[in-house]
């Protein structure tokens, strides 16, 4: 009895992380239908609706999150004791998937990655490079490495990598035709790059002389790309904040200028976010591990 709601609820986390009753039942050697059966058998079973089907996707319910996240532990447990029996537990094997941001992906994640690889030739890796942030349990991924969360979900684990200071930069082109800004003020005179997701809307809160306020400035564009920001600073389209960690090279270099140097704009955490597990698989810890001794090299360099 118990053996058979195990595999159940085994079906039911491959159902939510691929979002398909029929891709999900085939993981299984299993028919869309006896997939289906294995939920329906653990709501008739929990008396509770666990996901809620439309004919464009599969979403949640409170109970369904609930029974996923312990679901997870479930099925780290079966991995943990497989890996004791084939081999040393520690040793990551299999695939991770990790999700991060384009720009920060490629330039800090990626030299991990092969490193990471090289390293432990039994595990592939699949990355999502996207500014976009999903839900890490929805959409399947075992890490996500994000800017600027400091309170993730419940259920969910954040540990601060790095934190980088942000900047104002914008490129030698763009003030061929104006002046540079002296103080905070006279970005009110500028062109001004900002960030944009969803309904989320940046704006930016400095601090000059001991007084903080929000920056006033004409907003020319709006995009939930850091790496497109980026590209339009270098463009010379305007004025934009971004962390050293992104445009410090290209400061060095003279691409952009670091304009008002005097002021603060505070530090943003760069972290690695994932789902709060008793056993935390080896794939992931070593990678996190990995990742973090990287970028502490890099910060001491």
């Amino acid at each position: 009895m118990i053996g058979s709601k195990v595999n159940d609820i085994l079906v039911f986390l491959s159902v939510v992380e691929i979002g398909s009753f029929v891709a999900a039942g085939k993981t299984f050697g299993l028919s869309r239908s006896t997939a289906g059966k294995a939920v329906a058998r653990l709501e008739e079973g929990y008396g509770v609706r666990l996901l809620n089907r439309t004919t464009r996707a599969l979403d949640l319910t409170e109970e369904g999150r609930s029974l996923y996240e312990h679901g997870q532990a479930v099925r780290a447990a079966i991995e943990a004791a497989d890996e004791s029996v084939a081999g040393d537990p520690k040793t990551p094997r299999g695939t991770l998937r990790i999700t991060a941001p384009d720009g920060l992906g490629r330039r800090l994640l990626l030299p991990t990655v092969y490193r990471y690889l090289e390293h432990w030739p039994e595990t592939q890796i699949e990355m999502s490079l996207s500014d976009r942030v999903d839900n890490v349990v929805e959409t399947g991924f075992d890490l996500s490495v994000r800017i600027a969360v400091n309170s993730p979900e419940q259920g969910f684990v954040v540990r601060t990598l790095l934190r980088s200071e942000t900047v104002l930069c914008a490129a030698p082109s763009y003030f061929e035709a104006r002046d540079r800004p002296l103080n905070a003020e006279q970005l009110s005179r500028h062109d001004l790059l900002m960030f944009a997701s969803g309904h989320e809307r940046q704006s930016w809160v400095l601090e000059e002389d001991g007084t903080s306020f929000r920056a006033q400035g004409r907003v020319r564009l709006r995009c939930d790309s850091g790496e497109a920001l980026r590209d339009a600073a270098l463009a010379g389209r305007g004025i934009a904040l971004l962390t050293r960690i992104m445009v410090g090279d290209d400061i060095a270099e003279g691409r952009l200028e670091h304009v008002l140097p005097h002021v603060a704009f505070g530090t943003v955490p760069i972290v690695a976010l994932y789902p709060h597990r008793r056993l935390l698989d080896a794939r992931v810890r070593r990678f996190i591990d990995m990742l973090s001794e990287d970028l502490g090299q890099r910060r001491a360099d």
